[in-house]
């Protein structure tokens, strides 16, 4: 960038540094915490005060860090009829600190001659330099400079006024100090701390100085630039990339611009418009990257095809190798995963990723009508959005998603046919839902049956389906349907119910068993399961011909007080859970409460506590050394003996003999 603003043509050095990094061409301009050049080792700075009234009252002498390899100093000397003690500071910092037409800076520390000013403009430090010797960075946060005359008259120093020691007072101008507009160097220092920001890895604090410097110089492309690595380190590549193409709007040319852009598209999956800016010289201005646009562009071209044959496995293989690859933001790869795992009945899993992909940035305003598989990329989300909240019955939502989709890419035949298909299952389900809540079972059945037709895999219609059958005392077909949907949602509970329901119509108690107790995993408090599960599980035993005695639903646990109780409780019949305790025990307290939940959630099992406190002579004949201490007897006959359980391993036990 120019002094007067303008932006200057890249250098074409800066095409070959990292791309994410922040240009880091720039001025020389000191320490990124003080306007002072940094001293090097054996350098001193010094300050000699006159009060000689016929010299200046203030000469101040310092010695700076060689300029061109050529070590240079400046000395304040007097001037009849100018303010002695104010200096300031030359606003003409540019690229041309080491131009030829400047000469070394030469002088003596013990001389009161001074080079001209003008060569020694981009060595002399800005900001006040107070008492304490704190330097505040006015340059930072101001936009103006008062500009003095020393010497010739033509240097000019600083934003303030150098402070006596001692007396902390400031020494005050002869005459009033006009204010000077602030030029690009002050931006070019806010954009060199930024850049020590980001080299640092505060992206955040990065920023907020890069947008400081594009307030003090909006026309700058490469403070753009930088902000873009700013962005990009924070994850926000959406916005990462407006910033790029407002660099290139000012100055298209712009080479690092371009090839900064050309990454952050290939990271969103945006092959063709990378391309363009990658190459926009006629040749790839970096092979690296060339290379993995043409990686990321196989292998979303390989995932397309596979989604058009349906071939959802190479698909999902096709999204995971370009994200790899290097598309790692594409919010369209994510949501094509989305549709793999949703056509693969993995619905739970689809879930998951779409709430992954929708946090994900949107596409940018001049990304977002490329296209991906035939639809345009935008209308894509909603288009899968769509077929996710059907796949989930929540119909309303599918419609409307579908009708965005729509109206985002009016053209694609897919998303037509999608959003038609869509608003008619939709109705179907109205239909079949009015027509079940009047009792007409079999028109309901029928109107199911029409969305089925045009949606096979949709659970929610086979589960209403089968609830129709079920109503008309058709358990068959009513256990086909409920199969079909937990087919495509394994964990729908309510075609579970009603299969197990449908099970025990038509007397298969073992299958009846296995659905409710799976109920019972995913519902541990519903009282209707558990009573369910209890009865099924009494039926099993009687058609296995076992003996079923006192055996009733949401019964406690016995407490047993003598041996001839406690002989009778280990001979009935099925499996009892004995716990043995003591009232003074800390495990025991802890454990009682979980085993009478446990009688609550099998119903089945006989549970008995026996205190040895109470009752030392069980306590002996079992020879119960350690409470507490859990023993299960089936059918009169010890299988286990667990000595200070766990909840957990309690439960899988009781769990285990239970069945």
């Amino acid at each position: 960038m120019s002094p007067s603003g303008k932006p200057v043509p890249p250098r074409d050095s800066s095409l070959t540094s990292e791309i994410n990094k922040p240009d880091f061409r720039e001025l020389d301009l000191g320490s990124p915490v003080s306007p002072l050049r940094s001293q090097p080792r054996g350098l001193t700075t010094t300050t000699t005060t006159s009060s000689s009234s016929s010299s200046s009252s203030g000469s101040v002498t310092r010695q700076h860090a060689p300029v061109n390899g050529r070590s240079g100093s400046v000395r304040g000397s007097s001037q009849s009829g100018s303010s002695s003690g104010n200096l300031r500071t030359s606003q003409a910092r540019s690229d041309s600190v080491t131009s030829n037409s400047q000469q070394p800076l030469v002088s003596s520390s013990t001389q009161s001659s001074a080079t001209s000013p003008a060569t020694a403009a981009n060595v002399l430090p800005t900001g006040n330099i107070c008492p304490s010797g704190k330097i505040q960075l006015t340059g930072m946060t101001q936009s103006r400079s008062r500009s003095d005359v020393l010497g010739s008259g033509t240097g000019t120093y600083g934003h303030g006024s150098i402070m006596r020691g001692g007396g902390g007072s400031g020494v005050s101008p002869a005459k009033p100090v006009a204010p000077v507009t602030v030029g690009g160097s002050d931006a070019e220092e806010v954009k060199r701390v930024g850049n020590e920001m980001y080299r640092k890895g505060l992206f955040g604090e990065a920023l907020k100085l890069y947008d400081r410097a594009i307030a003090l110089s909006p026309a700058n492309a490469a403070y753009r630039s930088n902000r873009a690595a700013a962005l990009t380190g924070l994850g926000r590549v959406g916005e990462a990339v407006k910033e790029c193409e407002e660099a290139l709007r000012l100055d298209p040319n712009y080479g690092r611009a371009h090839q900064r852009l050309a990454s952050l598209l290939i990271r969103l999956g945006q092959v063709d418009n990378a391309r363009k800016h990658l190459c926009v010289l006629g040749k790839p201005s970096d092979p690296m990257e060339l290379q993995k646009l043409e990686a990321v562009e196989k292998h979303i071209s390989k995932c397309a095809d596979a989604r058009k044959l349906g071939d959802w496995k190479a698909a999902l293989m096709g999204v995971d190798a370009a994200i790899v690859a290097g598309a790692d933001f594409s919010p369209q790869l994510g949501m094509c995963k989305v549709e793999a795992l949703l056509k693969l009945h993995r619905l739970d899993a689809a879930q998951s990723k779409l709430l992954e992909a929708l946090k994900v940035e949107p596409f940018p305003a001049s990304c977002s009508q490329t296209r991906f598989s035939g639809i345009a990329c935008e209308a894509y989300t909603y288009f899968v959005k769509a077929q996710i909240e059907m796949a989930l019955g929540r119909f309303e939502n599918a419609v409307m998603a579908a009708e965005k989709a729509s109206k985002l890419d009016p053209r694609s035949n897919e998303v037509a046919m999608l959003h038609n298909t869509v608003t008619l299952v939709a109705r179907s389900r109205v239909r079949g839902n009015d027509l079940y809540k009047s009792e007409r079972y079999t028109e309901a059945s029928s109107a199911y049956a029409e969305g089925l037709r045009l949606d096979p895999c949709n659970a929610i219609l086979y589960c209403n389906r089968a609830a129709c059958w079920f109503k008309l005392g058709m358990w068959e077909r009513s256990i086909e349907d409920c199969n079909h949907a937990l087919r495509f949602q394994p964990r729908y509970t309510k075609p579970l119910l009603r299969r197990a329901a449908s099970n025990s119509k038509v007397e298969r108690w073992a299958a009846a068993v296995s659905d409710y107790e799976a109920l019972r995993k995913e519902l541990p408090h519903d009282k209707e399961v558990a009573e369910s599960l209890f009865h099924a599980q009494v039926a099993l035993k009687k058609s296995r011909g076992e003996e079923v005695l006192n055996m009733e639903f949401g019964g406690e646990v016995e407490e047993v007080y003598s041996r001839e109780q406690f002989k009778a409780a280990m001979n009935l019949p099925g499996v009892s859970v004995i716990h043995f305790s003591t009232a003074s025990d800390h495990q025991c307290k802890q454990l009682s409460p979980f085993v009478d939940s446990l009688c609550t959630r099998y119903p089945s099992i006989h549970f008995l506590k026996v205190d040895i406190d109470k009752c030392p002579s069980i306590g002996n004949a079992e020879n119960v050394r350690v409470v507490p201490t859990v023993k299960i007897y089936k059918n009169g006959t010890r299988v286990k003996e667990i000595v200070c359980p766990s909840k957990e391993v309690l439960e899988y036990s009781v769990r285990h003999y239970s069945s």
